[in-house]
């Protein structure tokens, strides 16, 4: 699977830092279908890359192909996490050439286990025979799905879980822009006051090690600054997120970033004059005054790869975690009004991550308690970023 995403996209993502600051004409077009025509052209060459041979009992055409996906917010209402998610989907019909009837959606609670079952009941009822259930509170339901519905394929995003069958699991290393954008962030700031809205606290190893990530991006450009975090305790709470963006900007933070799913952040951050960094699409068509980047995923490379593994019955259930490399992360081209020097420092970093001589989570970690993570000459491993990290960087102050 990694090998076919990395065909899709041809390394696209990086071209977006590369290319120096400058806004962007058409802003979601790196979740569409960049990259996939070259290959769509040969699909046994496609299926072929992921060194599974192709089992014709397995294939599903793909007139038959029928994709439900879970989402805990309504696509439509605003940039946020749900709104990058079904771009994604949107990507894969178009790169694939499915009809809309061949997508069901449905919007539900991810803390609601009836109601997930239920969903997903509706959406085998109605004769899809792969779901994408995209948030991490649907994890263990669709586990169990998966186990009740042997013959329909399941694959979840964010997590850790899948079976040996037709269960697997799929998210990226999203630390790696977010190390990108710290240095954005600290380029741009003058009060060294930077906020941060974060949707869980060091329970979840996904939102503390992206702010971990951005906090050492943020220092290695500017050891002065300070990032102030103030954790809402949902995935999805527009209300919380509001009133935590409002606290951080009327502490006098001059640069937003967020791991939520609403774009008030950003959206607040315009409002008040100050700058912002996205996160999951581009935010800057909302807010092209104020949005300096955004982290971005480009979701359709993965949908399209595990949607057409389906169709060429090469599917397998391993767990996918892609990174730059793969062109399922990155950041936006960076804006004209950044301060002079920040391309450069981007670029640079940009190269190291690539080649390998910067894993982010390198050497002694310092924390905001005193402690010391890692050691000289390691880097932390992929389980231990994923489920282990449940502390903060050095520079990074905790809002009560």
């Amino acid at each position: 699977m990694k090998r076919i995403i990395g065909l899709l996209v041809t390394g696209m993502l990086l071209t977006s830092v590369l290319t120096g600051c400058g806004d962007n004409t058409e802003p979601d077009d790196y979740v569409t279908n960049i990259g996939y025509e070259v290959a769509v052209d040969d699909t046994d060459a496609v299926a072929n890359t992921s060194g599974t041979e192709s089992d014709a009992s397995k294939r599903i055409s793909k007139e038959d192909i029928k994709v439900g996906v879970l989402y805990i917010s309504d696509p439509a209402e605003g940039s946020g996490y749900s709104y990058t998610h079904d771009l994604g989907i949107l990507g894969m019909q178009s790169n694939l050439g499915l009809t809309e009837d061949q997508i069901e959606r449905k919007i539900v609670d991810d803390a609601d286990t009836e109601g997930t079952k239920a969903a997903i009941e509706e959406c085998i009822s109605d004769g899809c025979n792969i779901i994408f259930t995209t948030s991490w509170g649907y994890m263990e339901t669709t586990a169990e799905m998966a186990e009740k519905y042997p013959d329909v394929y399941f694959s979840h995003g964010t997590g850790y879980m899948s079976n040996d069958s037709n269960f697997n699991n799929y998210f990226g290393r999203i630390y790696q822009p977010r190390y990108l954008s710290g240095i954005v962030a600290g380029m741009n700031t003058t009060s060294n006051k930077i906020g941060y809205v974060a949707a869980m606290d060091t329970t979840s190893s996904e939102v503390t090690g992206g702010i971990d990530a951005f906090a050492m991006g943020v220092a290695s450009v500017n050891p002065e600054a300070k990032i102030y975090v103030v954790v809402t305790n949902s995935w999805y709470d527009p209300e919380k997120e509001e009133a935590a963006s409002r606290k951080l900007l009327d502490m006098g933070c001059d640069v937003m970033a967020q791991h939520c799913d609403t774009p008030y952040p950003m959206t607040l951050a315009q409002e008040y004059g100050v700058y912002g960094i996205g996160y999951n699409s581009d935010m800057s068509k909302e807010v092209p005054d104020a949005c300096l980047c955004s982290v971005i995923w480009n979701w359709s490379a993965y949908y399209t790869a595990a949607v057409d593994s389906i169709i060429e019955g090469t599917w397998n259930s391993e767990n996918y975690y892609g990174g730059m490399s793969d062109g399922l992360v990155g950041i936006t081209d960076l804006a004209s009004f950044c301060a002079e020097g920040t391309q450069e420092k981007v670029l640079e970093a940009s190269k190291a991550i690539l080649d390998g001589s910067n894993n982010v989570f390198d050497g002694e970690l310092k924390t905001n308690t005193g402690e010391v993570i890692g050691s000289e000459g390691s880097t932390l491993d992929d389980a231990t970023i994923t489920g282990g990290i449940d502390w903060y960087y050095e520079n990074v102050v905790l809002v009560e």
